[in-house]
C-alpha cells in the first residue's frame, strides 16, 4: 500500500502512533509496533519486527528475518544483515519480566552487521564498524573497527567504504586515516 511517500506491503502490519519516513519500503510480513520512528529512504526486508519505541535513522538497511528490540537504536545508514540478532534483556527470566526496562544498544552511523551476527544489549558499536557474519559482540565497539569471531574480537580496521585497512592506513577509495590511543580517526 502506498501512503505518504512510502510503501507498505499488504501482508505488514503497522500499529498505531507509528512515523515512518518518505521513500522508505517495508516489505512482506512485517511489524512495525507502536511509537516506532523510521527514518527516509529505509528499506525492511521480508519478516523484520520493529518494536516498540525504536528509532531507525535515515537510509538503514534491514534484511530479512531480523528483529530490532525495545532499548535499540540505529543511527543513519546502518546496514543489518539477514537474520542478525539484537537482545535487550542481560538477564533474562521468563518468571522474573522486566517490566519495560530494557538495556540499551545503540549502532552508529554507517556501521554494518553481518548476517546471523549477534548484538549483547547494552553496547555501542562504533561509526561505520563491520561486524563479521556470526560473530556475537559482548562489548563496545570501536569506530572503523573489524570485528569477528565468537565472541567477537577487534580483527583489523575498516575504512567508511567498507574495505579492510592495511597497515599504513590508506584506502583504496583515497581515504586516510591515524591511530591516537588505540582509536581511529579520519584525516
Amino acid at each position: 500500500m502506498e501512503n505518504k511517500g512510502y510503501f507498505v506491503h499488504e501482508s505488514s502490519y503497522i500499529d498505531e502512533n507509528v512515523s515512518i519516513g518518505e521513500g522508505t519500503a517495508i516489505w512482506h510480513f512485517c511489524h512495525i509496533q507502536k511509537n516506532a520512528v523510521i527514518g527516509k529512504n529505509c528499506s525492511l526486508g521480508q519478516n523484520v519486527n520493529i518494536g516498540c519505541n525504536v528509532r531507525i535513522g535515515n537510509g538503514v538497511r534491514i534484511q530479512n528475518n531480523v528483529s530490532v528490540y525495545e532499548g535499540v537504536e540505529l543511527e543513519d545508514n546502518v546496514f543489518c544483515g539477514p537474520s542478525c540478532v539484537f537482545t535487550n534483556v542481560v538477564t533474562p527470566r521468563a518468571h522474573f519480566p522486566v517490566n519495560g526496562k530494557y538495556a540499551r544498544t545503540l549502532v552508529k552511523e554507517g556501521a554494518s552487521l553481518g548476517a546471523n551476527c549477534t548484538i549483547v544489549c547494552g553496547h555501542t558499536i562504533g561509526k561505520s564498524a563491520l561486524i563479521g557474519a556470526g560473530a556475537v559482540v559482548a562489548s563496545d565497539v570501536n569506530d572503523y573497527a573489524l570485528m569477528t569471531g565468537v565472541p567477537a574480537r577487534q580483527t583489523g580496521w575498516v575504512c567508511e567504504c567498507g574495505k579492510k585497512l592495511g597497515s599504513d592506513l590508506q584506502c583504496s577509495c583515497g581515504r586516510s586515516y591515524f591511530l591516537e590511543d588505540g582509536r581511529l580517526g579520519r584525516k
